[in-house]
Parts: structure tokens; sequence; C-alpha cells
């Protein structure tokens, strides 16, 4: 991969070290381009208009949700653009037709944003079972095989953990969904932009990721729903509410995603997502804009468009390669500084992860780790909970961790130096 042909997209790296990615990505030029372009050229609203200008801008937005769909093997799926990450979770989390007693099965290695919407559940009486990893971020396929009963509804799980780095059996925890007949949500905020995701290997039903953490502009984000015939999961045979809201039966339609007999309802009802409205109720558009009520962010969603054709030019697969080389140069170096620890895999652990590393020095706050990096040499790290509090509490880490998260435009120039200074601080404090 040549790394620097692809920093001169990023003119910000001319200034700094930018080593903060599983918070928030960089954003190349030919993005910011494909956004302005947006506002320069083709200014309108989309699903509205007839004339050129609208016309233009309805047909790329609607492109973009087609090649966020195609990039993890979702094509016979829908892609609808939410906010970020969380607000993918909430839509299902509120769309879902839940009864009293229902189960959800969750870890506590989640971000807040797929664990605090399941808490909420609780207050309408869903059961809540969270699995505790290991001290390296592994959860025991056991432990959640006996978590799902005949009542569990849902398995909601990262992908690759936001604090340890730590890659979670997606497949393996896919495949037990599917034989006991529970759905899959799989949080792919921290794995998409780094490796190849899959929903049809996964087979999860839901994916839920951030464009602004795969070089898109902030406010992207993606909930793909995955369409199942009635039926196909034994397990899953109620029918969610809210979907059909006029009484008049033969007008009805089917507007909501099925999933194995089950609807996702739209989180929001109002202008753009209505099939038909009639004097005493209405129904749903199918696809994504039954769940896109009122004016998207349509730059946000063209921009994250262009993101996914600048990570498949390059190659999911190359940018994999290219970060687990720095990861692996950069946990060998944490290991020979003394008084520094690693949490999660280190450099001799067998356990598969990813780009985010979190460490320690004694005696010293992971925020004043941060700030001593920052005032030396300009280097932007994470430090705190990373939104992981019952994480970090089960880990003993009151403060939190350091963190430092790669992506394709760091350099092995720019893993020497954050260890230098990491070994000059550690030996002064």
């Amino acid at each position: 991969m040549k790394v620097q042909e692809i920093r001169s997209d990023f003119p910000i790296l001319d200034d700094l070290i930018y080593l903060d990615s599983a918070a928030t990505s960089l954003t190349p030029e030919p993005v910011l381009e494909a956004v302005l372009s947006y506002y320069r050229s083709y200014r309108a609203n989309v699903g509205r208009g007839v004339y050129r200008q609208a016309q233009i801008a309805d047909q790329r937005y609607r492109d973009a949700h087609l090649k966020v769909a195609g990039f993890v093997g979702g094509e016979d799926g829908t892609a609808v653009f939410t906010r970020n990450t969380t607000e993918s979770i909430n839509l299902v989390a509120r769309g879902l037709d839940w009864k009293r007693g229902d189960r959800i099965v969750t870890t506590l290695l989640e971000h807040h944003s797929n664990l605090l919407p399941w808490m909420r559940l609780k207050e309408v009486g869903i059961d809540l079972e969270v699995i505790a990893p290991d001290k390296m971020g592994r959860i025991d396929l056991a432990d959640l095989e006996r978590a799902i009963n005949k009542k569990t509804r849902l398995v909601a799980m990262s992908h690759l953990s936001n604090a340890l780095g730590t890659i979670l059996p997606a497949r393996e925890v896919g495949r037990i969904c599917r034989e006991r007949g529970v759905l899959f949500l799989l949080d792919a905020a921290q794995s998409l932009p780094h490796m190849a995701v899959n929903v049809k290997d996964i087979d999860c039903d839901f994916l839920c990721f951030s464009g602004h953490k795969m070089l898109g502009p902030t406010g992207s984000g993606v909930l793909w729903i995955r369409e199942l015939e009635d039926g196909k999961r034994n397990g899953e045979q109620r029918r969610a509410k809210g979907q059909r809201m006029s009484s008049h039966a033969s007008k009805n339609q089917d507007s909501g995603k099925k999933l194995g007999g089950t609807e996702l309802a739209p989180l929001l009802a109002g202008g753009g997502m209505v099939e038909d409205v009639f004097d005493d109720g209405f129904t749903f558009k199918r696809g994504y804009e039954g769940y896109e009520a009122g004016t998207p962010d349509i730059s946000a969603g063209i921009g994250l468009g262009a993101a996914v054709d600048y990570l498949a030019r390059i190659g999911i697969d190359e940018v994999h390669d290219h970060e687990m080389s720095l990861t692996r140069r950069l946990l060998k170096g944490l290991d020979g500084i003394g008084g520094l620890e690693v949490y999660g895999p280190g450099a001799d652990s067998p356990v598969e992860r990813g780009g985010v590393v979190s460490f320690g020095i004694e005696g010293l706050l992971p925020h004043e780790i941060a700030l001593m990096l920052d005032q030396a040499s300009n280097i932007c790290i994470r430090s705190g909970h990373h939104c992981c509090i019952p994480l970090m509490r089960h880990l003993g880490l009151k403060h939190g961790t350091a963190r430092a998260s790669l992506y394709l435009y760091n350099t092995d120039e720019e893993i020497e130096k954050l260890l230098g200074n990491l070994e000059q601080i550690a030996r002064m404090a």
C-alpha cells in the first residue's frame, strides 16, 4: 500500500500524528470534494423533485445506499442511513415489538451505544443478560449458549472491542443464533473500517456502523437490515405493531422489514417515508425511505458513498494488512518499556485483535499520558473510559486507559516516534 500517496489526501497530517481513529477517522480530500460538490453543483432535496438538480441529488443519494450495501455484501438487504451507530442500534431497540419477559443477550465489552439501549428496555419488562469477558476481552461461547433460552429474542455484540482491540467470533455467534432462532445484531463500528466484513458470512440480521470512523463525514451512519421470509426463524413468529397504521385492511401494506415473521418498525413518522395517507391512518414506504423520515443529511450520505469508493480503490484487505503490521510493531515496542502495561491481547497473545491498543503507565493517569504526548510531539491519542465504563470497572481500571488506534494513513515512523515518547514518559513517571 502506497501510504505516502494516501497521506497526500490528508493535509491535516502535516501538523500532527493522529492515533485516535477508533474515535473518529480523518477525512480524505475526495470525500470532502464529494460533500462540497453536492452543495456547489446540485443542492436539492431527495425523493421529492422532478427537476434536473433534484434528480441528480436523488440518484447520487440512492447510489450511496447501494454502494454501502455492496461494501458489506448486503445487496439483498436494506441499508438505512442514520446519524451514527448509536442511532442505528436505537432504531432496532425501539423498532422491534418487544413482549414483557423477552430476553436480550449482550456482553460487557460493549460500547455504551450497544448497552444502554438494551438497558433502557428493562423499563418495559425486558430481561437483559450481560456476559463478562476475560482480561484479554474474550467471550466464552459456552457462556453465550447457556445465556440463550426460549425467551431470547436478540443477541447484540460488538465485532471488535473499542477498548481492548479484541476481535469477537462473529461468525460463530451468527451460527449459534441461527440454530437457536434468535436475531443477531452486530456492532461493526470498529471493525468495518479496518477489515473485510460480509453479512452473508457472519449471518447477522442487523449490522450497525458509523461513517465518521471509515473516512466519511460526521453525522453519517448505517443500519443494514436483513430480509427473511416469514417463518425462517423458529423462534421469531411475532409481528411488530405500528407498521399498519390504517384501519382500512384493504389499503394496508407490509412496509417494515420482515425478519422471520417479525417486522422492524420505523423510529420516526413524517415526511418522505410515507406511501399513502388516509383519513384515519397511513402506510410506510418500502426500502430505506421508510426509515428515513424528514430531510436527511444528504451530503453526509453522498460523502459516505465516496468514502466507500475510496476504501474500495485501496482495498480493505490491504488496509488491514498495513494496520496489522503497524500494530505488531507497536505491541512489540510497548512490551519493552518498563512500567508500561498493555491491556488486552499483547504481542505474544494468540488472541485475534485489531489496531486498537490500550495501555497504562505506572504512576500516571491516562489523561496525563495523553497530554504529555500532545504537548511534546503533537501526538493524538485517546484517554479515559472509551464509553465502556462497565468494562473498565470489571477490569479494575478506575481511570480507564490510554489508547492508540491506527488506520491506513499511519506509518512506521509515527509508531517509532510514539514509542520513543512513551519510553521517555515512563522513565520520568
